[in-house]
């Protein structure tokens, strides 16, 4: 499995497309996740993070120890594709994305992962695909996690 997640535990979370001015997805409590798509990733890699994340249980219970999944807690996730998550800096200061999936098929399992998501009765908001967004969003913890 190559696909990669940056998943933040937010109180609130807002994404923009900076053309428009257009909010295009915002949260309040919950997580905000980068997808990161490779060249070599699957649907079957898409669902299975994507149950992953529903289940991880990374926000605070009433004890404020981490043992509840967003499911858990009936709280909401924002997810916006970044395909710079596959940077290749290795040749250089200039990084390279020759590991990221091209656009089409990127696009394609970026949609995989949130239908899965929306299947498994999580809330999710998105980013707009392949638009140049502004993001803003203010971090619990924080609780960063890659998978």
């Amino acid at each position: 499995m190559h696909m990669r997640l940056v998943v933040q535990r937010v109180e609130s979370a807002e994404v923009v497309i900076v053309e428009t001015g257009k909010i295009v997805g915002k949260i309040g409590k919950g997580l905000f996740v980068l997808v990161g798509i490779g060249e070599n990733d699957s649907e079957k890699d898409a669902e299975v993070l994507a149950d992953k994340l529903s289940k991880l249980r990374i926000m605070s219970d009433s004890n404020d120890k981490m043992n509840l999944s967003v499911k858990d807690l009936n709280a909401q996730v924002l997810v916006v594709s970044q395909f710079t998550l596959y940077a290749d800096t290795s040749g250089g200061n200039r990084p390279s994305f020759i590991k990221a999936a091209f656009p089409e098929a990127a696009e394609k399992l970026y949609n995989r992962f949130v239908e899965k998501l929306k299947s498994l009765q999580v809330k999710v908001e998105t980013g707009s695909f392949g638009d140049y967004m502004k993001i803003s969003i203010e971090l619990d913890g924080p609780v960063t996690i890659i998978l």
